[in-house]
């Protein structure tokens, strides 16, 4: 079982004719019902809102068999992140979440929460914020010394913060702990790292315990990095893009499933043994797990099947 902690939030994403469309989102709440999708079975530690969007999460994450470990139903509202989108599809975001049901609950609860055994934990995104980065980073640590993994996809959002400079800190010392580590180019910047320089980005490995780095370069395509192998592919060139909302938490998600159904989550030793095969199927697969995602609207993930149907075309 692979558990996620993080935020449940609906996108309000405008569209051309000045309206905005309420899709169901939140970067870990994607990277859950992506992995789902992806056949691996998950369970979302946070608990979601009685009100009308938490039902709606509830019912979709129900539908694509996540297991709802926190089934308390929280009384205060849905968070919400108004998405405006440049011309390229590309998205910019204003958070609301004060007071909101994803963060109505203590890190001990989370905690006892957590799936037994647990494969691999991952969180991210606004988990991450100085106001919730002490809670996650105890959750964290629980796991870690439980045996479990860490996956961590930073998805800086300086935008939902008062303190970029305290943000940044607290990113990298909870990136510190994983063992797999998603970052984007834009990620890179926010943290002070040239993502074109890829000796800077390795130093994301010197912690002792991150075995695995992926790097997603947008149109660009993607890397996988690890101690002993670089392994860099391009994106399809073919796609027409609809927007690139959760393209990300389905590219993760879709390594993650790789990697769990190659055994390779099962240790960390196993993911230390990360070969340059391996990491080529894999990254292929993240990139078109992401790839079908950018040609619907919203996020909207892809199966195991559809993604491996793609890949052969």
């Amino acid at each position: 079982m692979i558990a996620t902690l993080g935020e449940a939030l609906v996108d309000m994403i405008e569209q051309q004719d000045g309206r905005f469309d309420a899709c169901l989102g939140g970067s870990v709440c994607n990277f859950t019902q992506a992995l789902a999708l992806q056949g691996i079975d998950t369970s979302y530690l946070n608990p979601l809102s009685a009100d009308n969007f938490g039902l709606r999460f509830r019912a979709l994450l129900s539908s694509h068999g996540v297991h709802m470990a926190t089934g308390r139903r929280s009384l205060r509202p849905t968070a919400l992140a108004i998405v405006s989108l440049d011309e390229q599809g590309s998205p910019t975001y204003a958070f609301h979440r004060d007071s909101v049901a994803d963060r109505d609950i203590s890190a001990a609860e989370l905690i006892t929460a957590l799936p037994d055994p647990c494969q691999l934990l991952h969180t991210g995104g606004l988990a991450l914020t100085p106001a919730d980065l002490d809670k996650t980073l105890e959750v964290v640590r629980a796991a870690a010394a439980n045996g479990t993994l860490i996956s961590i996809d930073a998805n800086l959002r300086p935008v939902a913060v008062d303190d970029p400079a305290v943000y940044v800190t607290g990113v990298r010392q909870a990136l510190a702990l994983a063992q797999v580590i998603k970052v984007s180019d834009e990620d890179l910047q926010v943290l002070g790292i040239d993502p074109h320089d890829l000796e800077a980005v390795a130093t994301l490995l010197q912690p002792a315990s991150v075995q695995l780095i992926a790097l997603t370069r947008g149109a660009s395509g993607a890397l996988l990095m690890t101690r002993q192998h670089r392994i860099a592919l391009p994106a399809p060139s073919n796609l027409t893009i609809v927007d690139t909302v959760g393209a990300g938490d389905c590219f993760q998600a879709g390594l993650i499933a790789c990697l769990a159904r190659a055994g390779k989550l099962d240790s960390v030793g196993a993911l230390a043994e990360l070969d340059p095969a391996l990491l080529c199927t894999a990254l292929s697969h993240a990139l078109a797990a992401a790839s079908i995602n950018v040609t619907r609207a919203g996020c909207n993930p892809a199966t195991w099947e559809e993604t491996v149907a793609i890949q052969r075309q």
